[in-house]
């Protein structure tokens, strides 16, 4: 739908609705340049008690206008405005089957949702008018309405939207990176590729003995799952950012960590229900729940230096099992019950087992360091 000039007055088609209990909304698309000629954003000011919007993030502007120019995104959600001198016998030409033309006519229009979009767009107005002043973006405009309706509607539209869980966002993230090269690059250029990686490798080790039917993806109930997806992706940045193993192949960084906690399940196997007599259900201890995982994998990468400067091979579990026996068989630390909790029992949930001290960030980094100091030194030749 293109905007309609005559005699030099902007004239937008529009769908009407009127909305019980608020003011008239039209419904319809403006173009760019149009809307950024008279754009007002009620930035609030706390000492007179006026407006409601924030102040508008220069970052977040200037990242949807590299991301408009690269065209990685589109806007495809529609803006709220309102028209707060609406008069409809001056701004609105309705028809009988619920259409009709709009007419700003010189008045402004007051921004409820979409700020940084306008503001995007302004910028890209102003730098390149031939390229950017016939872009049109999708509108619904109160008419009429005052301040006040415009900060209910922005409270409504601000305290009611829920963001997307992390582990949805990373298992889409995957799936468009796989279809879209361009996109791939762009999450390059943004040093956000590890995303794509860990979540591939967290589909992949679900599949391993270990992690079967422990890892908790989108939508999936707990059940007797440990650790959601996003969880698992998470804990893998760190070691993705290493040079070894960030510069393999997703089919060899996958043989490692499987290699690596068969290693360790081999050492502390009750803590994997892998003993006789141990508990059938490991979802009793924690090295497979987020705080383990995250603590495991800060270790492997001091592990994988070490076995490496060794000579040994980093895709065979009994390499893991040999350097980790001695740090973790000696692991201890006081329970919630004031008794002192060593190996597989440190890693016991709940007041029983000591894991559950180290499970703020500074509590992993205390307890990695920990185990990391346990390790056998790296010898250089």
């Amino acid at each position: 739908m293109s905007t309609i000039t005559t005699n030099g007055i902007n004239r937008f088609p529009v769908s009407l609705r009127h909305p019980k209990g608020y003011s008239p909304q039209a419904v319809g698309v403006i173009e760019a340049a149009a809307l950024v000629e008279r754009y007002v954003i009620p930035h609030r000011d706390s000492r007179r008690k006026t407006g409601y919007q924030r102040p508008t993030s220069n970052a977040r502007v200037n990242k949807l206008i590299a991301d408009l120019k690269r065209g990685q995104v589109d806007i495809p959600t529609a803006l709220l405005l309102n028209q707060r001198d609406f008069d409809p016998r001056i701004h609105l030409t309705e028809g009988d089957d619920g259409t009709g033309v709009l007419k700003p006519n010189g008045s402004d229009l007051y921004v409820v949702d979409g700020q940084h979009r306008i503001e995007a767009l302004a910028k890209l107005v102003a730098e390149s008018p031939d390229v950017w002043s016939s872009y049109e973006i999708t509108f619904v405009c109160m008419l009429g309405a005052d301040e006040h309706e415009e900060m209910k509607q922005f409270y409504v539209v601000n305290s009611t939207a829920k963001s997307v869980r992390t582990d949805l966002a990373l298992d889409l993230l995957k799936q468009q990176a796989e279809n879209d090269p361009m996109f791939m690059e762009t999450l390059i250029l943004k040093g956000e590729d590890w995303k794509v990686d860990a979540q591939t490798i967290t589909d992949a080790l679900e599949k391993t003995r270990l992690w079967k039917g422990r890892i908790r993806f989108p939508s999936e109930q707990k059940g007797e799952t440990t650790i959601g997806s996003a969880g698992m992706a998470s804990s893998l940045k760190q070691v993705l950012g290493t040079p070894f193993f960030g510069a393999i192949s997703t089919e060899n960084r996958v043989k490692i960590l499987e290699a690596f906690w068969e290693g360790i399940a081999s050492v502390i196997p009750e803590a994997f229900g892998l003993k006789p007599g141990s508990p059938a259900d490991h979802v009793e201890y924690a090295i497979q729940k987020s705080t383990g995982v995250m603590i495991m994998h800060q270790l492997l990468i001091p592990t994988l230096e070490l076995l490496r400067s060794e000579g040994k091979s980093v895709v065979e579990s009994d390499s893991y099992a040999e350097v980790l026996r001695e740090p973790l068989l000696n692991l201890e630390g006081d329970t919630g019950e004031g008794d002192v909790a060593r190996g597989a029992d440190f890693w016991l949930s709940g007041v029983e087992g000591a894991a559950g001290s180290f499970s703020s960030n500074a509590g992993r980094r205390v307890l990695a360091a920990r185990l990391r100091t346990s390790l056998p030194e790296v010898e250089v030749e």
